[in-house]
């Protein structure tokens, strides 16, 4: 199963020293029923791309509690064995919990598939909209437009071979 954990630059820089992205149970986003259910769509591609921006959204809310964190959006998309994700029934269609799964399993950094990073020029909307977040929850508007902005920038795609080099430990 593909699963997409949200992270920092500083939480990737710790995956890549200590070689796991965290702690068991992992909180990572999935293509999950309810995830399904709720984009209304059959297509793979699209629901993982969901997923994935459900893990940018959870990146940002790490950046919101975290604000000596570079201001860019980190998600490490992994494969897990099926069965060591899985999604909380009691909170399958809160649509702040759309797509969460919990990892049971250690993961190992070196499993990733790719990691998606913002581009350096997003670093002004995602600080904003970390700033604005939880305005946004408590249904402020305005806090939601600047929430959106951020969202408006796409996360892009690195190998892991490109890691140190994100993190500030490449040549």
């Amino acid at each position: 199963m593909r699963v997409y954990v949200p992270l920092t630059l500083s939480g990737l820089a710790e995956a890549y020293k200590t070689g796991e992205l965290g702690a068991v149970p992992l909180v990572a986003y999935a293509v999950t029923p309810a995830l399904r259910e709720w984009y209304l769509s059959d297509d793979i591609e699209e629901l993982e791309y969901a997923a994935l921006n459900r893990a940018a959204l959870a990146s940002l809310r790490l950046l919101a509690a975290d604000p000596g964190a570079a201001r860019r959006r980190v998600v490490v998309a992994v494969d897990v064995p099926d069965g060591a994700a899985s999604a909380d029934p009691d909170r399958g269609l809160d649509p702040a919990a759309l797509g969460e799964v919990r990892v049971t399993v250690a993961v190992r950094l070196a499993k990733a598939a790719a990691v998606h990073v913002d581009l350096d020029e997003a670093e002004a909307d995602v600080a904003a909209a970390a700033e604005a977040l939880e305005a946004a929850d408590r249904g402020d508007d305005d806090a939601q437009f600047v929430v959106d902005g951020a969202e408006d920038h796409e996360l892009l795609w690195y190998a892991t071979q490109e890691i140190p080099n994100l993190v500030g430990l490449g040549d």
